[in-house]
């Protein structure tokens, strides 16, 4: 296929003001317990502070990458909201444009270790009424939100309140200079008062010019059961379609007409919690070096995997070089490479990738 034009280009004139960040990504993030024992949260005595969100996820990955990352939200004025802003700022992203409430709290959720496909796996969420939850495009600088080259987003903000759906419009709304706005779908059946409610997710995806979405979510909240090719027809809009896979990797659609399938390495996994955003930092960070699409979908699993071989929504992505070194791969030994835990801090793994393919 043809390589699409750089995916963080800024879409046509407008005299937009030159961005003074890679990333603008806007959307709730919660404080997270995550249990010290796998059980059902009846059960489990103890559990580990952690943050989880998935636009925070993504800013704090790319930050952690060397691009630079500005995190736009709403917190609590509590020790909670201290704590988000803390650990966030410490992985160097920007958190200058987040805006403190003094009547609202920050949201917070416990999970189980199991994984999120399981009926054992349960989640509680303690975020209704939340800071961010009063987010509007009243109360967010648009300045702030279009200081990025890419502005990403997810349909999760969309759930939490009018006020924040009205947002998400505003902001996938197509207009002259504004930045190149990523949006993931993020579906959650929980979010949604009334499963038909999360078509809207359709309309916003359709403002975006770069869109992620599982195959498995298209066909929940959209009743797309064709595949990603019947993903593609219901969404011709967006320039750049990604649609995941899972453990049989992603297929990336371009504005030319062109596809491209990339496999997903084999990888052993610890928690499936947040491989979705590290999918999508991955890929907005070749995306923003003007690698070719195999390369950013390449990437998307790269940073997946290195979630999926730890316990929390966040991890160390692989150091640049390392993650170069496995992208170019060719395909037999990309396609023989197995990655576990540690492996982000393992230079030989491509290298033994390489040998198995040579050896008989």
């Amino acid at each position: 296929m043809t390589p699409s034009p750089t995916a963080c280009d800024t879409p046509g004139p407008g005299g937009a003001p030159v961005p003074d960040v890679d990333v603008v990504c806007l959307g709730e993030s919660m404080v997270t317990f995550l249990p010290r024992r796998p059980g059902r949260l009846a059960d489990v005595p103890c559990f580990d502070r952690a943050i989880g969100g998935a636009e925070s996820n993504v800013a704090c990955t790319l930050a952690r990458t060397g691009h630079t990352a500005r995190w736009i939200s709403r917190v609590g004025a509590d020790g909670f909201g201290d704590h988000l802003l803390a650990a966030i700022a410490d992985c160097g992203v920007d958190v200058s444009h987040v805006r403190r409430d003094p009547r609202r709290p920050t949201g917070i959720y416990f999970r189980t270790a199991g994984d999120r496909a399981t009926d054992a796996h349960e989640v509680a969420y303690y975020r209704a009424g939340s800071a961010a939850s009063a987010m509007s495009a009243a109360t967010v600088d648009p300045a702030a939100a279009g200081s990025g080259r890419v502005l990403h987003l997810s349909g999760i903000t969309a759930a939490l309140s009018a006020d924040c759906l009205g947002l998400m419009r505003a902001l996938t709304a197509r207009r002259p200079g504004r930045p190149l706005v990523s949006f993931d779908v993020n579906h959650r059946p929980g979010l949604w008062r009334d499963p038909a409610d999360a078509r809207v997710l359709l309309d916003l995806a359709r403002g975006a010019d770069l869109v992620f979405v599982g195959e498995d979510e298209a066909a929940d909240a959209w009743g797309l059961t064709g595949g990603p090719d019947a993903v593609r027809a219901a969404l011709p809009e967006p320039a750049t379609l990604v649609v995941k896979r899972g453990a049989a990797g992603a297929v990336a659609y371009d504005r030319h007409g062109g596809r491209h399938a990339e496999p997903a390495p084999r990888v052993d996994m610890v928690a499936a919690v947040g491989a979705g955003d590290a999918f999508a930092a991955g890929y907005l960070s070749a995306a923003l070096r003007d690698l070719p699409v195999p390369a950013r979908l390449r990437y998307g699993h790269l940073w997946a995997a290195a979630v999926l071989t730890v316990p929390g929504d966040l991890a160390e992505p692989p150091a640049r070089g390392h993650a170069d070194r496995l992208a170019a791969l060719d395909d037999a030994a990309w396609g023989t490479l197995h990655l576990g835990p540690g492996w982000t801090n393992d230079t030989t793994v491509g290298e033994r990738a390489v040998e198995e393919v040579r050896t008989p």
